[in-house]
């Protein structure tokens, strides 16, 4: 999202690490793929298959919203981290303690209970096709997959990966869509904003799942990784981001047309939760034959296990950064890096402690303080970049502020402040969704 003050390269070159000069724009994709990838897990897809099954191509725009959200915060965050050559979490520490009183919690409870879904939904795939499979000892496989890829692996290989995994995705689920032979004058019809009766939940959960929560702010991390760390590099992040979030719409849309086509039409009911794509695969077996099924579960699996690999890569970075901010370490030491040994502590969180919930009956504490806790973070991720994004606070950290030609300008400022606005609804929502059991009087 550009804004009054940062329509120009200051140097008129944008390109890779250590090369002068601007390189085709297809060689600087990268990092933004990886966290569009990364967010664009099983649960966007259910959310967006779900709406086309209830309403058609009625909330198709809250799709191509939610994407268009998720490229300002990522922008956003993007743009705090190359104007000031500094960490996310610097920025939010520079703003008070509080921000660690929240983060703290949030990325250790987080970690736990998104280890065991993120095993959990990369499994199920492989195990309906092959049914003799055991799900629990499958997600466990490929927790521990997705460990030594992550421990062993540098930036650059996990960045492979991870588009050769999109590219299954993208064969499978746009393929998905080209089969249903989708009516191109409902398709546009459904881009006019309206909200059926009783849709507010589908449109929040569209337009806020659309592409990731904490992983959007793992995005300066990856920038870094890469290699992209001054302002130098400003224009490519953002053609980065806006074509990693368009691959995003066209899966998100894609899910929504074959929930239309193939489900809205004939009146079939959906499951719940991530069994919604199997039975998908299933209604495909039956109008397509046996071996499109097949291919949609394959492309399940890549969504899923592209979302834990990321998730492993983004947030153990994340966390390294910040146990390195309060054991006071320099911005970008070894430690705090891919493969540093706090990155590398983090992946063994994301991976042991949540097979356990594999193995028990999910905790009511730790479920009910992983909804609170996550319900928190978009608002949370939305007003910080709105004030770290503007002008100069007193008492800031050294070299935190934002240079006066990257600051938001009004256009970034009303993106910024609609995804704020969006986000505490979704959050209030889900929070009254997580509470009501507890809470009688918020039933309902």
């Amino acid at each position: 999202m550009t804004s009054s003050g940062d329509t120009t390269d200051p140097t008129g070159t944008a390109g890779t690490a250590g090369t002068t000069g601007r390189p085709p724009r297809w060689k600087v994709v990268g990092p933004g793929l990886v966290v569009a990838a990364t967010g664009v897990g099983a649960a966007d897809l259910v959310a967006t298959l779900v709406a086309g099954a209830k309403f058609g191509y009625t909330l198709l725009w809250v799709a191509v919203l939610g994407a268009v959200l998720k490229v300002v915060l990522v922008e956003g965050a993007g743009r705090y981290s190359l104007a000031t050559q500094r960490t996310i979490f610097e920025g939010w520490r520079s703003l008070g303690r509080w921000t660690t009183w929240y983060f703290a919690p949030y990325i250790l409870v987080w970690g736990v209970v998104y280890g065991a879904t993120a095993m959990s939904s990369t499994a199920l795939p492989v195990v309906a096709l092959v049914p003799d499979l055991s799900l629990r000892w499958t997600a466990v496989a490929f927790g521990l997959a997705g460990l030594v890829l992550v421990w062993f692996g540098s930036y650059g290989v996990f960045e492979k990966i991870t588009a050769a995994l999109v590219g299954v995705m993208f064969v499978t689920v746009v393929g998905a869509a080209v089969l249903t032979l989708p009516n191109l004058g409902e398709v546009l019809g459904g881009l006019r904003p309206a909200l059926p009766d009783d849709s507010l939940v589908n449109v929040l959960g569209i337009a806020g799942g659309v592409g990731g929560t904490i992983t959007l702010a793992a995005y300066g991390y990856w920038l870094r990784e890469k290699g992209w760390h001054t302002p130098r590099f400003m224009r490519v992040m953002r053609i980065d981001n806006g074509v990693a979030y368009a691959v995003t719409g066209v899966f998100v849309v894609s899910m929504l047309v074959v929930g239309a086509e193939l489900l809205y039409s004939a009146g079939i009911a959906m499951e719940t939760g991530d069994q919604a794509l199997v039975q998908l695969s299933d209604v495909l077996a039956d109008r397509y034959g046996e071996v499109f099924g097949t291919v949609f579960l394959v492309g399940f699996w890549a969504s899923s296990f592209s979302s834990l690999i990321g998730v492993w890569s983004g947030v153990s970075l994340m966390f390294a950064d910040f146990v390195g901010n309060l054991r006071d370490l320099p911005s970008g030491h070894p430690d705090t890096r891919t493969g540093g040994r706090l990155f590398k502590a983090y992946l063994l969180w994301l991976t042991f402690p949540p097979m356990l919930l594999l193995l028990l009956d999910e905790p009511v504490g730790l479920i009910l303080a992983y909804g609170v806790l996550g319900a928190l973070f978009m608002p949370f991720l939305a007003i910080t970049l709105l004030v770290l994004l503007n002008k100069r606070r007193p008492g800031a950290l050294p070299h935190s502020d934002v240079p006066p030609e990257w600051r938001n300008g009004w256009l970034s400022n009303t993106g910024l402040a609609v995804c704020a606005v969006l986000f505490l609804l979704l959050g209030a929502n889900e929070l009254r969704e997580v509470l009501a059991p507890y809470v009688p009087f918020l039933e309902g």
